[in-house]
């Protein structure tokens, strides 16, 4: 197929510099991929709720104070009412596992298992979306991708152990489940034409919905500032400004100026990266299993998402 993007000349003004576009790939590789060891380092001495609800509550003001001073339209309140679904379900239910599982389960193992979402993006689309049967090619991949988690599940040594571990496993299964739904929700729902803006209303309002959690879970009884570590503090802070609001910003330009199949790129790398910087600066075990389910799981996504047309999906881009 013809491309039909607008060219620009080499010495083009508009035409974005090699360093620029190899700066923002490594925010959205790496940043992204180090957020699953921040969230680990963060949950130390925070409860895990109370913190993602002020990660998002906080980035999502940062982002939508931008836009007041910019000047932007203020969004409508059904706009307002898409993002409360598509935060719940993506931020509040998504993430919200996410922090809370990975209090028994390793920080690299947790971004392996999240790269299942276009697995549960094809059965849910499937099941109450499109309703078209995913070809021969799609089923062989989902068949192998869910025998690579169950592989990975089972693999000795992947966390704690015992019924926490398997709890864990089970909530990270069903937030990627959640957050394929918001997914394919935000397919059929009016949005604001600006992206910052969008995402964050989906951050204010998946930010209110783990407060609402964190309240009802009694967190706020833990949470004592006197007995927060300057590790945690610190590993909030990154979260907040590197992987909320610089890669997220990185990964908008990046949309403008390239394709999305190379700026997709990130949901392979940035696994590998959790599972490096976990092994390495947290002394996470990474077993033979472990390394070949991963190897399982990553192999099918990468089947489903070469096969499926894009989707058109607006939203939160795997914020972790």
């Amino acid at each position: 197929m013809q491309d039909t993007r607008p060219q620009t000349q080499v010495g083009d003004p508009s035409e974005p510099s090699v360093a620029l576009v190899i700066a923002a790939f490594a925010a959205i590789y790496v940043i992204w991929g180090s957020t699953y060891l921040a969230i680990r380092f963060a949950i130390e001495s925070i409860p895990p709720l109370f913190m993602a609800a002020a990660r998002f509550l906080i980035a999502g003001c940062v982002l939508y104070g931008w836009g007041l001073l910019k000047g932007r339209p203020r969004p409508k309140p059904s706009q307002w009412r898409g993002a409360a679904i598509a935060g719940g379900a993506m931020l509040g239910a998504g993430n919200g596992s996410v922090v809370i599982a990975e209090q028994w389960v390793p920080s690299g193992v947790t971004a392996v298992l999240v790269a299942c979402v276009p697995l549960w993006m094809v059965l849910l689309d499937f099941a109450f979306g499109a309703r078209t049967r995913p070809g021969p090619r799609v089923q062989v991949g989902l068949l192998v991708g869910f025998a690579g988690v169950a592989l990975l599940a089972g693999s000795p040594g992947v966390g704690v152990g015992g019924w926490r571990e398997l709890l864990g496993v089970m909530l990270l299964l069903g937030g990627c489940a959640s957050w394929a739904a918001g997914s394919l929700y935000l397919k059929r729902i009016d949005t604001p034409r600006d992206p910052l803006r969008w995402v964050s209303m989906q951050m204010l309002m998946g930010g209110a919905v783990l407060t609402v959690a964190a309240l009802a879970s009694g967190e706020l009884g833990d949470v004592h500032p006197g007995e927060m570590t300057a590790r945690s503090l610190a590993a909030v802070l990154y979260l907040v400004v590197f992987g909320s609001l610089i890669a997220y910003s990185a990964y908008v330009w990046l949309i403008g100026v390239t394709t999305p199949a190379r700026v997709g790129t990130y949901a392979y790398v940035n696994p590998v990266i959790a599972l490096i910087l976990g092994w390495a600066l947290a002394g996470e075990a990474i077993s033979t299993g472990s390394i070949v389910a991963a190897f399982v799981i990553l192999g099918s996504v990468v089947v489903i998402v070469s096969e499926r047309r894009p989707t058109g999906i607006r939203g939160v881009a795997r914020d972790r």
